[in-house]
């Protein structure tokens, strides 16, 4: 089955590699459907092609907007995207390949046996859609295949409204008759209820938050986010996993080879014997690939292990590296190298290595054995979807309707929190005292049920780490001043040597002047390796201070089209702020 999947995704982008244009594909290489379309294993064939439209490894674990810093910054983060001639993620192709296939799928097939596959195609419709609605807002909407001269080719922008709508009409299609059995290569209904999940809380907070578009009734998107995430919660065969306990447990998930079934829903295969890799070791410990670390402003964001807050500590700001790590929340240490540290693989502790981290904070997650270090050799799975993100959705939907109760925690930040042995949040004690240090980044939050989002939402930036979700995240949320905050790292009172694993030997030398002679020491020059924010005086590592970062909230939350689809459709009109 692997090697099936993975060879007809190879074939598929040989036979239906996408073009700029809708009218420019044609489907699958001029395919006769009567010749084609004649049993269920020709549908399937034509149907694991459409798996190349979920990320590649990279599109998971290579995150760079606020949690995740580096060298340089994204256009979007920085604020400088321009209008681009062409790309920018307006292509159809794909698309004219599903609805394709919904036009010819039962023209020989029975219903009954066709409609399986007929909901694997609309469940990556809805996909395809959900992804272009997050980018652009208003689209059109095609719903079968085109001709070249068709005028259909030339219509404008479709509104939000009735794209969203045909989105969930896909995804309810695809729930009622999708399969039930676990599959971790393949769309299930359980899958579909993971989408649907998170097609929900995206439409349904940014409806809410967005108030300027005046889009109606986020609370059916939030209702039905709920819903589908409880249905998969209740009735899907999905635990969270607990692995060899609460402090690996969380990070052997992600750097198991083989996608662990008993969380992960639907991932994208890798393998060593099939020689499809990807690159996640080399990009964590190579300085090819920016020197990703965690941003400051996140490791302050987790808990201590008892539950208790780290920014309510007095002298939170200036605690250095080792003291700041210890007795915190076990995923902390599951997402970066903190004192005791040993590679999977390796022999020795390791400490963080600024030259492979600009922040300090040297990431873990997703990090297999060493023998996975070359160039392009990893081979774990990524995870698409997973419970704990459903987990996530769930509650944050409740939260945001404001009916949520403490019940609704237990069934979902609870899990969470058990795997790595954590407190469980405490509605009432969240609602009666938000954390002011989380309602100075989200200042969009107000209400009875302030409190409870702000916990939510760290829950699910803690959580979430590195798979890619904080910029739909922070769009969604209208939280885009985010951006413009200076990205920050570990805390350093000045020049000097320090321990950083308390071994009593010296880690990391901060000098100025002539550089000073240390076998097996980091020696890194103020000023030039690295930045202090108050110079010689010390403080916080600072990443690119001199480039100055802005976010437009009249343009910036949607993406420009393309002035070359502008020129082809003139019934299209540009997003606003980009004329």
């Amino acid at each position: 089955m692997k090697i099936k999947i993975i060879l007809t995704l190879i074939a598929a982008g040989l036979l239906a590699s996408c073009s700029k244009e809708y009218l420019d594909k044609q489907p699958e290489a001029d395919i006769s459907p009567d010749a084609f379309f004649r049993t269920e294993r020709d549908l399937e064939l034509y149907v694991n092609s459409f798996y190349r439209v979920l990320p590649s490894a990279e599109g998971v674990y290579n995150e760079d907007i606020d949690n995740i810093v580096k060298q340089s910054l994204p256009e979007n983060v920085i604020g400088n995207r321009i209008v681009p001639q062409t790309g920018s993620g307006w292509s159809w192709g794909d698309l004219r390949n599903i609805n394709y296939f919904l036009e010819n799928y039962n023209r020989t097939v029975p219903e009954e046996q066709a409609k399986k596959w007929a909901a694997v195609a609309r469940f990556f419709r809805a996909y395809f859609y959900f992804d272009k609605v997050k980018r652009f807002g208003d689209v059109p909407w095609y719903s079968r295949t085109l001709d070249p001269d068709d005028e259909e080719l030339f219509r404008p922008r479709d509104p939000r409204v009735m794209v969203m709508d045909s989105i969930m009409a896909d995804i309810d299609y695809a729930i009622e008759n999708l399969g039930t059995s676990k599959d971790v290569e393949r769309v299930t209904k359980w899958t579909a209820l993971a989408l649907k999940s998170r097609i929900g809380l995206f439409e349904g907070t940014f409806r809410k938050y967005h108030t300027e578009l005046a889009l109606p009734n986020y609370e059916y998107f939030l209702e039905e986010a709920a819903s589908a995430a409880k249905e998969l919660i209740e009735a899907g065969p999905y635990t969270v996993y607990m692995g060899s306990g609460a402090d690996k447990g969380y990070l052997e998930l992600f750097s198991s080879v083989n996608a662990v079934e008993e969380e992960v829903i639907l991932s994208r295969k890798f393998s060593d014997a099939l020689q499809v890799w990807h690159n996640v070791n080399y990009y964590t410990i190579t300085a090819s690939y920016g020197r990703p670390g965690l941003n400051k402003d996140l490791v302050n964001s987790y808990l201590m292990a008892d539950g208790s807050r780290f920014t309510d500590k007095p002298n939170y700001q200036s605690i250095e590296y080792f003291e700041e790590v210890q007795d915190r929340d076990p995923r902390l240490s599951q997402t970066i190298r903190t004192p005791g540290y040993i590679r999977i693989g390796g022999t020795s502790p390791q400490v963080p290595q600024f030259g492979f981290s600009v922040t300090g904070y040297q990431l873990i997650k997703f990090v297999g054995d060493v023998k996975y270090d070359s160039y392009n050799r990893s081979e774990n799975d990524m995870p698409i979807f997973r419970l704990g993100e459903v987990l996530l959705n769930y509650a944050e939907a409740k939260a945001e309707l404001g009916n949520i109760v403490q019940a609704d925690i237990d069934l979902s930040i609870k899990k969470l929190r058990d795997r790595v042995n954590m407190p469980n949040l405490n509605l009432a004690a969240a609602n009666a005292n938000p954390d002011p240090y989380l309602a100075d980044q989200y200042k969009n939050v107000s209400g009875a049920q302030k409190g409870a989002i702000l916990e939510i939402r760290r829950e699910r930036r803690i959580e979430l780490v590195m798979e890619s979700f904080r910029w739909d995240d922070i769009m969604r949320w209208k939280e885009g001043q985010l951006l413009t905050r200076q990205f920050k790292g570990m805390y350093f009172p000045g020049t000097g040597q320090y321990d950083l694993d308390g071994d009593d030997k010296t880690d990391v030398w901060i000098y100025e002047g002539q550089k000073p002679t240390a076998n097996g020491v980091q020696l890194l020059k103020l000023g030039g390796e690295i930045l202090l924010e108050n110079g010689a005086a010390g403080g916080n590592v600072v990443i690119n201070p001199h480039i100055s970062k802005k976010f437009d909230e009249k343009k910036d939350y949607f993406y420009p089209i393309p002035i070359q689809e502008l020129q082809l459709n003139e019934n299209l009109t540009q997003n606003p702020g980009w004329e």
